[in-house]
């Protein structure tokens, strides 16, 4: 992923993550139908929706092509790595010896499908085999302890 659409992914808004995730859902999408289906889940006017779709063309994470007097927009990025990104930005920021308890109560608080549950064991059995006992903290310079 290139570092321009990694910084991208940093400053998608809330607002925007929601027109993404239809566009996502439904691959390429005309602007009235994201639109309607928008304005389906949310009270917003058309012209909202239009400007936050030209921040999300702008930031290189929508493409849009004109057909006839229709705009149809696609990703440029797919969910899962705009997904994964934005963890990763995020647990990058953290503490590194609280990052563990930060994804056991990301777990607790999420549904997961069996499937899930299944992959999660087969990726912690592999990382328990090289798992240091302690993680130092990164917050402060010389590995020094924070609470």
């Amino acid at each position: 992923m290139s570092e321009s659409v990694q910084d991208s992914i940093q400053e998608i808004t809330p607002s925007e993550w929601e027109l993404m995730r239809i566009v996502w859902t439904k691959g390429k999408i005309y602007s009235r139908e994201l639109i309607d289906l928008m304005q389906a889940k949310r009270s917003w006017s058309d012209s909202t929706i239009k400007t936050l779709l030209r921040r999300l063309v702008k930031k290189g994470l929508l493409k849009t092509e004109k057909e006839d007097r229709r705009f149809r927009y696609t990703a440029t990025i797919s969910e899962t790595e705009a997904m994964n990104g934005s963890a990763e930005q995020l647990f990058d920021h953290l503490c590194a010896m609280k990052k563990g308890a930060t994804l056991l109560n990301l777990v607790d608080h999420v549904t997961l499908t069996q499937k899930d549950i299944q992959n999660l064991q087969a990726v912690l059995a592999e990382k328990a085999k090289s798992a240091p006992t302690e993680v130092d903290c990164d917050c402060l310079p010389d590995n020094a302890k924070c609470d």
